[in-house]
């Protein structure tokens, strides 16, 4: 018995399947997962280390090059993604190979751990212990900012500390992290003059402090039958009474430190990182979700928790939001929902249309139920509703009623004649069984190449495969037993009476003349096709390319980089001054501005720039997307008449993988300064472009540095080091550290310098003092230094895969980076690298390229997987052979769809033309598979050919039109819409030329001729 007769036998059973799907599917939606993106691991992991002192050389070649010797021995490693050397600080970012997954990470980073322990010996002493960072793919999809007028930077903290505390034992909360706290200091400022006089050594307050505030333990005494504690006085319990500490003066007499210092307690003179909300200074506070969880459910939750917190928000203080995923998912989502349901009602009224009123319902109720279930089994397996798998469930819309319409379609003709709705559905059915099941399965393998790339982009879009897997499989177990089951409750069987030939309409004759046409003329068919294939071709050369778009969220960035080595209250002053002039445009909502460094990571695609004094950064919200690019275009203008030392990139927020610079060519070598001299050619050649942007390398430009010359002779003779001279010039300018207080949970820094007076004046330098254990007493630097000299020094060393590399990178002033790219690429290629030196090609073109890759290693699978079922399912080679040369045919449609919108070939793009080859394949099989029955069954070849294309096409039109049609709503996606394009117009073209080139390749094959009917 078939499962199309067995449906129909027992009812029960078949309905107690479709309740459960469309309960399930209920259920599943209500309770599965909901995001904006799909969640990707983020198999990266940076190294930081201190090195206080150390040129930028002298990091990269003392700190750098034994951390990257240790980490190469990683056999998890992809690659070193970039080291950042800079003044006393290394930084390196590295990359793990694509095969490990989010559960494989913990151990990697057990072992980079281990890895970067037994180097510690090796680094030079002053260099920290490295200290890795694992947590660099965590997003925080709630970003608030705490501002307070009035209030202090301990004030903020403090209120932002209680909500944090409160806020991580919400249900589905993972991480609440706390950004841009003030680190207070203790400052004794100190007359360089009154401490020579003195004659007092400031390294001996020091030791003083250093030894004062400790915890002491001094043990515990039996007392009786008590055994207690010792805790001798002297902690400091104000900072006041560190005023109180007694110092031992040359003439051994005691001085009370309050007399020679004025002691105040004070935020840190020069900040690391700032934040600023509207112009008002802000603490940044995120909040991660747990994985798996649903982010509207926990956003709801989330707010009405803070809802019950706002109490212990002070008044004057508040608490808003910068990016609210939960919000963004629910709005997204809601509009997928929408065009969802769009898609549905298309796809059925095509199918009401075109098929009668109950062939439509009896389709459109498959759909659903396979819709249904489809979302009981993604619940199940743990599959987020997110961009690409509820962009996946429209794009299989159309694909899901083929095999319900063939069966129907089938049932429909049989029980017109007279047949019996069992006897139909065993014939219907068991006809089909095996070229639908074989068509559905090329279809899923069509998009097997996204599920099965390891790259990141693959990984991405993965989902996109999984969703066509389940939807697709549940769509022909729907078709052979659902569908039968649903044909036999609503259609009416026929009789004699009725017509016999349900094909006998107009259109079905004109379509039949026009196939013996085709297949009468096959020479001059055929030649028409592949000039039309040719025109495709070449029209396809002309589509412009890309990777993904930009998102349509009402945000962008605009970074700011002052010339390197600026003073951070520079950068400050002049990003607050920008985001208050962008703050007066209209349409702007909030400015959100952080200094010194990046944002938190609040979105899985923000690409977090390395900390410096001379970068920030301010996301800008409006109250509507099409006001974005405008006020980009305002703001770069700005910029580069009023602001020229300003070196800005303006950016909107990505959807996908991507980053700052869509083109990057970078050079690789030994030496510094030859590699400037190559970046600088390269600048030089896209500067002389019109369409280039953002020109700049990532080297940024040297830096001056004051250079005392020490007299190393004299200053033995008078008992002065260098490191004496260093420890001087740092009391005298920055301050140098004397131990810390303690206040509670916090620990101050304890910082003695200079008043400020002698701070301020950098020729004041000549007259610090300097004390010598020789002489016992201090003496000016100017007996020991020779002279002063300004000097330039690199600020920073980029390396990648251990090898010193700059980028020189640019963007295109529209939004498509290949014309410019293929202009510039020949001329930077022709710049001569001397030997040693490589050039390499980064930005967009490698993205697209690694994407590419990560396809085409898993497409060759699919591909083989797919023409084997093909051949499999005939048991022939002819057949198969007449499909796959259908399709190339759809080229001939995507190149004209492309071109007709000024679309781009991106990632998606390539998506769609993926799923394009299953879809024709499977109208193909289709199509084939009647011929060959009809045949087998003793008609006439020629006519068999006629009768099976009149046959097959309205199943092959409508599959075809629902596709189509149920692919609208995503036009309006600025993700989507390019794949839409490609599928709706390679289909469209290609459907049409199906239907008349497999008839005519059949005929030519298996030489068929219009004779031998007669």
């Amino acid at each position: 018995m078939s499962i199309g007769a067995y449906s129909v036998r027992t009812p029960v059973i078949s309905w107690l399947v479709v309740v459960i799907m469309v309960a399930g599917g209920i259920f599943g939606f209500q309770k599965m997962g909901k995001l904006e993106d799909p969640a990707f691991t983020i198999k990266m992991a940076k190294i930081i280390t201190q090195y206080p002192g150390a040129s930028a050389q002298e990091v990269h070649d003392e700190v750098t090059y034994h951390l990257e010797d240790a980490i190469q021995k990683l056999p998890q490693l992809k690659r070193l993604k970039m080291s950042v050397s800079r003044p006393g600080l290394s930084d390196i970012t590295i990359e793990f190979k694509d095969e490990y997954g989010a559960a494989d990470l913990p151990n990697v980073f057990d072992e980079l751990r281990r890895k970067i322990t037994d180097v510690r010996p090796k680094l030079p002493p002053g260099a920290q212990a490295p200290i890795v960072i694992d947590d660099f793919g965590d997003v925080y999809g709630v970003y608030l900012m705490l501002t307070g007028e009035g209030y202090t930077w301990r004030d903020l903290y403090d209120v932002a500390d209680d909500v944090k505390r409160q806020l991580v034992l919400v249900k589905g909360v993972r991480k609440v992290s706390i950004d841009g706290e003030q680190q207070e200091v203790v400052y004794l400022d100190m007359s360089r003059a009154r401490l020579a006089e003195l004659g007092i050594d400031p390294a001996a307050i020091a030791s003083v402090l250093g030894s004062q505030n400790s915890v002491v333990d001094a043990g515990n005494a039996r007392v009786g039958d008590d055994y207690l504690r010792i805790k001798p006085t002297g902690e400091f319990d104000s900072v006041q009474e560190i005023g109180d500490v007694l110092i031992s003066s040359q003439d051994r007499s005691l001085v009370r430190l309050r007399d020679i210092a004025t002691i105040t307690r004070a935020y840190e003179a020069v900040p690391v990182k700032l934040y600023y909300h509207n112009g008002q200074p802000a603490l940044s506070v995120g909040i991660s979700m747990a994985q798996g969880e649903n982010v509207v459910e926990v956003g709801k939750r989330l707010n009405a928790r803070i809802s019950e917190l706002q109490t212990l928000i002070p008044v004057g203080m508040s608490l808003e939001a910068v990016y609210d995923q939960p919000a963004e998912v629910e709005k997204s989502v809601g509009g997928f929902i929408i065009s969802v349901a769009q898609a549905v009602a298309i796809v059925i009224a095509v199918l009401l249309v075109f098929m009668g009123l109950r062939s439509g319902l009896i389709i459109g109720s498959v759909l659903l139920i396979t819709v249904a279930g489809t979302l009981l089994l993604m619940y199940l397996f743990g599959i987020e509703l997110q961009r690409i798998s509820l962009g996946a469930l429209v794009i299989a819309l159309g694909m899901l009623v083929d095999n319900a319409i063939v069966v129907a379609e089938g049932m429909q003709v049989r029980m017109q004649s007279g047949m019996k709705a069992l006897e139909a559905a065993t014939e219907a059915v068991g006809k089909t069984l095996w070229a639908l099941l074989g068509g559905t399965a090329i279809g899923i393998l069509a998009f097997s190449a996204i599920g099965l790339s390891p790259d990141n982009t693959g990984e991405f879009a993965g989902s996109l495969f999984y969703v066509i897997l389940i939807s697709l499989s549940l769509s022909w177990i729907t078709a052979v037993s659902t569908t039968p089951l649903l044909c036999a409750l609503l259609l009416k069987p026929g009789g004699p009476e009725q017509d016999l030939d349900p094909y006998a309409g107009a259109v079905f004759r004109g379509y039949r003349r026009v196939v013996a046409l085709a297949v009468d003329y096959r020479k001059v068919t055929l030649a028409l096709v592949v000039g039309l294939f040719v025109l495709g071709v070449i029209g396809f050369g002309q589509v412009k390319s890309g990777f993904f778009p930009a998102s349509s969220t009402p945000l962008f960035f605009v970074d700011v980089y002052e010339p390197e080595g600026s003073d951070i209250r520079k950068t400050r002053d002049d990003t607050l001054a920008l985001a208050a002039y962008l703050r007066e445009q209209p349409g702007v909502v909030q400015t959100t501005t952080v200094v010194g460094g990046a944002h938190q990571r609040f979105t899985l695609v923000y690409d977090a720039r390395e900390p410096t004094p001379a970068y920030s950064q301010i996301i800008v919200r409006t109250d509507d997307p099409d006001q974005v690019h405008s006020l980009q275009v305002l703001i770069s203008e700005k910029l580069r008449t009023e602001a020229p030392w300003i070196d800005p990139i303006v950016k909107s927020l990505r959807i996908g993988p991507g980053r700052d610079a869509k083109i990057e060519a970078r050079f690789s070598g030994p030496d510094a300064t030859v590699l400037r001299q190559l970046s600088e050619q390269a600048e030089k050649i896209m500067r002389n472009d019109y369409e280039a942007v953002d020109i700049r390398n990532d080297w940024r430009s040297p830096v001056k540095l004051v250079t005392p010359v020490f007299n190393e002779q004299v200053g033995r003779q008078l008992g002065i080091s260098r490191e004496d001279l260093g420890d001087a010039m740092k009391f005298a300018f920055d301050g140098m550290p004397a131990g810390s207080y303690r206040d509670g949970n916090r620990v101050l820094p304890l910082k003695m310098r200079a008043t400020e007076s002698e701070r301020v004046d950098v020729d004041a330098m000549r007259d610090v003092q300097i004390w010598s254990a020789v002489l016992g007493k201090t003496v000016p630097a100017s007996s020991v230094i020779s002279g002063y000299r300004t000097d330039w020094e690199n600020a920073l060393l980029r390396g990648r895969n251990r090898i010193q590399t700059i980028i020189a990178s640019c963007n295109p002033k529209g939004e498509l980076a290949t014309p410019l790219f293929e202009r510039i690429r020949p001329q930077i290629e022709n710049i001569e690298l001397p030997p040693g030196y490589s050039l390499s090609w980064g930005g967009e073109y490698e993205d697209n390229a690694n994407a590419q890759q990560g396809l085409g290693r898993s497409l060759p699978v699919g591909i083989l997987l797919m023409i084997l079922t093909s051949i499999v399912l005939f048991g022939k080679l002819r057949q198969p052979l007449i499909i796959w040369l259908t399709v190339p045919l759809a080229v001939v449609g995507i190149s004209a769809g492309l071109l007709a919108t000024n679309g781009a070939f991106d990632f998606m793009s390539m998506l769609g033309a993926l799923s394009l080859i299953g879809l024709l394949i499977k109208n193909a099989i289709v199509l084939i598979e009647e011929i060959d029955q009809q045949i087998a069954e003793g008609n006439d070849p020629y006519n068999a050919i006629l009768d099976s294309a009149v046959s097959r096409a309205r199943p092959v039109v409508l599959a075809a039109g629902t596709t189509i049609l149920g692919l609208i709503p995503l036009l309006s996606d600025v993700f989507f819409t390019n794949m839409s394009v490609t599928i709706m117009a390679g289909l469209g073209f290609a459907s049409v030329l199906t239907l008349t080139v497999v008839p005519t390749l059949y005929a030519l094959f298996f030489n068929i001729k219009k004779e031998q009917s007669h």
